[in-house]
């Protein structure tokens, strides 16, 4: 049973959400102010964080910026507005997705249940049947959803690591962001190609100082280097 932490001070919004994630199988958890929800990922095991970005102590935006000093786990924010400029700067800080208030609570379900379902898929493996791909100076191992750059790991967030994945499996093959937001967004999330350059972005900064992640005008983008043999 999935286990989600729900960070939001509106103390009337835990109970039925408690409920509502119960019919769906989930367990939510929740705290109301920043310390203490950092306190309990930090005890526990999450599958997936919840954030509000109005919170005292700091907002949502300075909280995500913290658990991702630590974790990877998958994160969604909710923002009282529904401003473009809300989710762009929550996807560039690491957020996975966004939900605008007021919300039903089907919906925030679905975006945490979208995320986890693209947590535990991959693109298909190659004829051969490798969950393992070996690249210069980059391997990424699909099994165990690690990457290393010239043999150190490199922390990436889940849709980080759907995104190289869903690059590598086909490297050279220019995909548009149609095609990106499509493979890993699902078609329950709100799509804008705004979304697809944060990622890319993050990503590149993050396998730095390979310079792998190709961009084609007006097409899209590839993973451009050289397979290696795994040793």
């Amino acid at each position: 049973m999935p286990r989600i932490l729900l960070i939001d001070d509106d103390e009337h919004l835990a109970a039925p959400l408690t409920t509502y994630f119960a019919r769906f199988g989930c367990t939510l958890e929740s705290a109301v102010r920043p310390s203490e929800g950092l306190a309990k990922l930090r005890a526990g095991t999450y599958d997936a964080a919840i954030l509000d970005v109005m919170l005292p102590e700091m907002d949502g935006f300075a909280l995500c910026r913290e658990i991702r000093k630590e974790s990877d786990i998958p994160i969604v924010m909710l923002t009282a507005r529904g401003e473009v400029m809300d989710r762009v700067v929550g996807l560039e800080l690491g957020a996975d997705d966004y939900v605008p208030k007021p919300f039903e609570p089907r919906e925030l379900v679905a975006r945490v249940q979208t995320i986890l379902r693209r947590q535990r898929s991959t693109p298909q493996a190659a004829s051969n049947g490798t969950q393992y791909r070996v690249f210069d100076g980059l391997s990424i191992d699909l099994d165990r959803r690690q990457v290393l750059r010239h043999g150190e790991r490199v922390e990436l967030t889940g849709t980080e690591f759907e995104l190289l994945a869903l690059l590598a499996a086909e490297p050279g093959k220019v995909f548009s962001r149609d095609d990106i937001l499509n493979r890993l967004r699902g078609h329950e999330a709100e799509l804008y190609t705004r979304a697809v350059d944060i990622v890319v972005s993050r990503l590149r900064k993050k396998l730095e100082p390979l310079d792998c992640i190709k961009t084609l005008r007006n097409a899209g983008y590839a993973l451009a280097v050289a397979r290696s043999e795994p040793a």
